[in-house]
């Protein structure tokens, strides 16, 4: 069972700064793509950043110069630090992640999201 966990939400102020972080665990073979998402009240969900296996990362432009993804390999872990935070920015963050099990195909993960509050 695989199963992706975020962490590092909460509630900051406006040109604040958080970093949130994504665990996956369970019976994994290799990860490929990584991606943080977010969806206000109300909105549609939107990609907010991406980072490849071999570190190549991508944008959003409305976070670009703002948000940096990286991840650890070694640790199965990726990581969104958010700089510069706007009221905007206020949303839940979701993890997701291209990732081949033990036992199966590619699929698609989604990790239960974290609340990101930015106050004005």
């Amino acid at each position: 069972q695989v199963q992706l966990v975020e962490s590092g939400g909460g509630l900051v102020q406006a040109g604040g700064s958080l970093r949130l972080s994504c665990a996956a665990s369970g019976n994994i073979f290799t990860i490929n793509a990584m991606r943080w998402y977010r969806e206000a009240p109300g909105e549609q969900r939107e990609l907010v950043a991406a980072i490849t296996t071999a570190g190549t990362t991508s944008y959003a432009d409305f976070v670009k110069g703002r948000f940096t993804i990286s991840r650890d390999n070694a640790k199965n872990m990726v990581y969104l630090q958010m700089n510069s935070l706007k009221a905007e920015d206020t949303a839940v963050y979701y993890c997701n992640a291209d990732i081949v099990p033990t036992a199966g195909p590619v699929r698609r993960y989604w990790g239960q999201g974290t609340q990101v509050t930015v106050s004005s």
